[in-house]
């Protein structure tokens, strides 16, 4: 589907939202564009699982051009302790299926080869458990010859390699993980080796690294948001590097080869 329309599709949906959220949801549009195109390039009109997207606007917008869409989240994120009911009836209005779960401790809960294509998008980091057992899950869950597609931060993007060294590279606020009575912030970062090994694991074929950089539009300062889509396109080659990086691969089918590659999609 043409990014142009999953854009102006997002953009409307985010009006559904109450009106203090939609300031933060406005940044969120160019990575949601993204996401929901390539999974309905993969699985146009097919059924996919979403794992840990909470009340962000992925989901909606896959349900919103034409795909079955199931979330599955536990809720308990700190963005969630209020009006999540209230965020989820967009999810509803546009037919996503909501499943409420955590899943590292009770697994997916979905049928097996139910699924073209399960996502999880900035989750990972935060499960203080192994998503092995989880990821098993998925590739049985997949139909054969199904999409897993995993969104994660770089714990070794070229911004750390420069911050770093000069003492600033926190992953979390003192205040999130001191006065919650619960740490729900980033327990391990991975890198593009990390997605390799995943990868390999679950015996995943056609593998692609990608590489994105979307922290930067929501950047408070003007000329840094401005520079974020420039510095993006000339480190998209070099995933390594990228602030977002991104495994897509394929449950085996009798036809698949095993190759992994840093490309485009």
């Amino acid at each position: 589907m043409q990014a142009g329309i999953v854009r102006q599709e997002l953009r409307s949906l985010a009006t559904r939202y109450p009106a203090e959220w939609r300031a933060s949801l406005d940044h969120e549009v160019e990575r949601q564009t993204f996401h929901v195109g390539l999974v309905s390039q993969l699985a146009p009109r097919g059924s996919i699982a979403d794992i840990g997207g909470g009340t962000g606007l992925f989901s909606v917008g896959c349900a919103a051009v034409g795909m079955s869409v199931t979330l599955i989240d536990d809720f308990a994120d700190p963005v969630n302790e209020s009006r999540t009911d209230e965020l989820l009836d967009v999810h509803r209005g546009v037919g996503v299926k909501i499943e409420v779960r955590d899943v590292v401790r009770d697994g997916l809960g979905l049928a097996p080869e139910s699924m073209d294509v399960i996502t999880t998008f900035d989750s990972m980091e935060h499960w203080h458990s192994s998503p092995k057992r989880l990821f098993a899950e998925v590739t049985t869950a997949l139909r054969p010859g199904g999409w897993f597609l995993l969104g994660v931060p770089n714990c070794v993007n070229l911004r750390k390699r420069i911050t770093v060294p000069l003492g600033r590279g926190k992953w979390s606020s003192m205040a999130d993980w001191y006065e919650r009575p619960h740490f729900r912030g980033h327990v391990r970062e991975p890198d593009v080796d990390d997605l390799r090994y995943i990868a390999s694991d679950m015996k995943l074929t056609s593998v692609r690294i990608l590489g994105r950089n979307w922290l930067g539009r929501g950047h408070a300062h003007p000329l840094v948001r401005t520079l974020t889509p420039m510095v993006d396109r000339v480190l998209r080659s070099r995933p390594t590097l990228c602030s977002d990086i991104y495994l897509l691969g394929r449950k085996p089918s009798t036809t698949d080869g095993g190759t992994v590659r840093s490309e485009e999609p």
